[in-house]
């Protein structure tokens, strides 16, 4: 069962470490980090499931869950909420507004996509709207439930390092990337990692997927701000629907 999750948590660990989980279950998955930017993701792309942090800043999880289920288009959609708060006031509330499920913290991660599987299967969106799930950006492909990378049909071996990157920077083709978002991304910002982490393996991944590594045309560098894929046309577009 593969879904489209979103998963709106500020605390970039939690994100990281969710993301983790989810993916490892086969499904795609799109972090933000507070309530409005959850919104407009919504707006963007209705997802399968939503895990939803309750305070998070400029519009919280409740006032998100709120939004949600006053839309005309997303009061079915499954919202598994996440709260520091344990009292039974605040669980009754996140239910009376719709969330779906509720978890406190600290829980644990492998209840969490357990609990994620319950609501796609109970809802049965994942099987009518995630029927591809591999990200194509020109003649690359990534496909994250198979954990498989192939230029021009071709496959390419990857570290498990480099195909996180490779599926972030897939994911959203055109987005500038920094390395800071790169590194939250591959371990949740662990402290045993380095800028460096991210420039090695940009520099591996470019010996495998560009015709000529030092000029490179997928995998981009934007001068003072990160890593970008595009297209080999440079549209930074090519997502199969």
């Amino acid at each position: 069962m593969c879904a489209y999750a979103l998963v709106a948590e500020d605390d970039p660990k939690q994100a990281a470490l969710i993301r983790r989980y989810l993916e490892h279950e086969g499904h795609q998955v799109v972090v933000v980090h507070d309530g409005r930017a959850a919104l407009e993701e919504v707006r963007r792309r209705r997802p399968d499931v939503v895990v939803l942090d309750v305070m998070m800043p400029r519009v919280d999880g409740l006032d998100v869950c709120r939004a949600l289920r006053f839309a005309p288009d997303t009061t079915e959609l499954p919202v598994l909420m996440l709260t520091a708060r344990s009292s039974e006031d605040d669980l009754l509330l996140g239910l009376d507004l719709g969330a779906d499920d509720y978890m406190t913290k600290p829980y644990s991660p492998r209840e969490l996509t357990a609990r994620v599987r319950t609501l796609l299967r109970r809802n049965g969106s994942a099987a009518h709207t995630a029927p591809d799930p591999v990200l194509r950006v020109g003649a690359l492909a990534v496909d994250p439930v198979r954990h498989e990378v192939s230029v021009d049909g071709r496959l390419v071996e990857c570290t498990p390092g480099e195909f996180v990157l490779l599926a972030l920077l897939a994911a959203e083709p055109g987005r500038v990337f920094s390395r800071a978002q790169i590194l939250e991304h591959l371990h949740g910002a662990s402290e045993y990692l380095t800028s460096r982490t991210v420039d090695v393996h940009v520099m591996n991944l470019r010996r495998k997927i560009e015709p000529v590594p030092r000029h490179p045309k997928r995998l981009v560098t934007v001068y003072g701000v990160g890593y970008k894929l595009v297209s080999e046309a440079g549209t930074g577009r090519g997502r199969a629907s």
